[in-house]
């Protein structure tokens, strides 16, 4: 169980059994590749959009949104979604910053502001 679903503990959304499960964070969002298994023990794949909000009281909800994924329509998914990911990565190309640079903003921010020595006669 996620730590946002304590909220929703007695709320009967039970659906299958839980075998494996892989959380994904990314940036506001998480997303969760669940894999469950029926009653007949054939498996499927949940995938939840979990979104942490305020309310106005100052409380944290989520906002879940939920897919069923069967085995059987595996491959038809993966075709239609690497297709529309490779679509949008050739008109709309990721300008997202190297993950060396991350590091170092990460450290120097760490380290503290870094100032220059200036004397008031250089202004």
């Amino acid at each position: 169980m996620y730590f946002e679903d304590y909220d929703n503990a007695g709320a009967p959304e039970r659906t299958g059994d839980d075998v494996f499960s892989k959380p994904v964070r990314a940036g506001k969002r998480t997303y969760f590749f669940d894999v469950k298994a029926t009653k007949g023990n054939d498996y499927y794949l949940t995938i939840t959009e979990s979104k942490r909000r305020i309310e106005r009281d100052g409380r944290y909800v989520y906002d879940k949104h939920k897919i069923f994924l069967y085995k059987e329509d595996f491959e038809k998914f993966a075709d239609g979604l690497q297709e529309v990911v490779n679509y949008i990565r050739e008109r709309c190309p990721v300008t997202e910053a190297p993950v060396q640079n991350i590091e170092k903003q990460d450290t120097a921010a760490a380290e503290g502001p870094s100032f220059s020595n200036v004397e008031f006669e250089e202004l």
